[in-house]
């Protein structure tokens, strides 16, 4: 008996930080699920000329691997296209001041693309450099010394999520917003002081105003600093009454990840495929 519907943020080995799983084993482990959809969103390539400010350099696949990427997606289609739909598609970045060569990007590739999510991952700094909000513990308390306070990187992170859904990225440009509060992953250990619920409101109104949908993502349950979805389910109930379309993922990075923490959403949005939801 089907458990979901489909999983729709899935990461692959071409992750530099990711599993070793491949493609096949994602796909043959969705079947086991019972899930009839998937989508594949790996971590587009950071734009040409941005230097990956984390210490490994491992935030997204490299170019040299786009092509071969698209090439296997596209190869797994046609083998399972009796057994799963799967869709292929990216994680693309929204990078303030690279917004040009995102657009590149989407224009290169956008014909192959079936799903995609534009997330905020990386914060350009007072000092006009760059920092990714969420790569560890040790790092975030960097970047709020680096700030003045967490607050201001709070807000911060919520002026570049409006850059985001306003952003001219072109034909292409993504209309889900990946994990819309991901600035919470840490907020156990770094509380802000203010409440974020009007800006937060706010963002929904302008998703909605823009046509565009909300990646639900289950991973932030799973960080020991955090415990919840991105948003939390407040934020979800609120986008459904704006009737914002909700797709669930659970951002896997290994295949036995796949719709982790599912059971925490509500259920209208986990049975039926999002395109066929009112």
């Amino acid at each position: 008996m089907m458990k979901y519907y489909g999983d729709y943020h899935i990461h692959t080995h071409f992750c530099p930080h990711g599993t070793k799983d491949t493609i096949s084993t994602y796909i043959e482990k969705a079947i086991l699920l019972g899930l009839k959809e998937i989508s594949f969103t790996e971590h587009a390539p950071l734009p040409e000329g941005f230097t990956d400010p984390t210490p490994n350099k491992d935030s997204a696949m490299r170019w040299a691997d786009v092509e071969d990427y698209i090439r296997q997606i596209q190869q797994y289609k046609k083998e399972y296209q009796s057994d799963i739909k799967i869709n292929l598609g990216f994680e693309v970045d929204y990078i303030e001041g690279f917004e040009q060569e995102t657009r590149q990007f989407l224009n290169l590739f956008g014909v192959e693309i079936d799903d995609a999510i534009l997330s905020v991952h990386m914060l350009k700094t007072p000092a006009q450099s760059y920092v990714c909000l969420d790569f560890s513990k040790e790092m975030f308390a960097e970047i709020i010394d680096e700030f003045g306070n967490v607050d201001k990187v709070y807000q911060k992170y919520y002026q570049t999520m409006e850059q985001a859904i306003l952003s001219d990225l072109g034909t292409y440009k993504p209309i889900r917003l990946g994990h819309l509060t991901l600035i919470e992953k840490f907020k156990k250990r770094y509380k802000p002081k203010a409440d974020y619920e009007r800006t937060i409101t706010s963002l929904l109104s302008l998703i909605k105003e823009r046509k565009m949908a909300l990646d639900v993502n289950t991973a932030g349950l799973f960080k020991e600093d955090c415990e919840s979805i991105y948003p939390s389910l407040h934020y979800v109930r609120l986008a459904e009454e704006k009737q914002i379309p909700l797709i669930p993922g659970s951002d896997s990075h290994t295949a036995e990840h796949l719709t982790r923490g599912f059971d925490h959403m509500p259920a209208d949005i986990l049975y039926s495929r999002p395109t066929d939801r009112k």
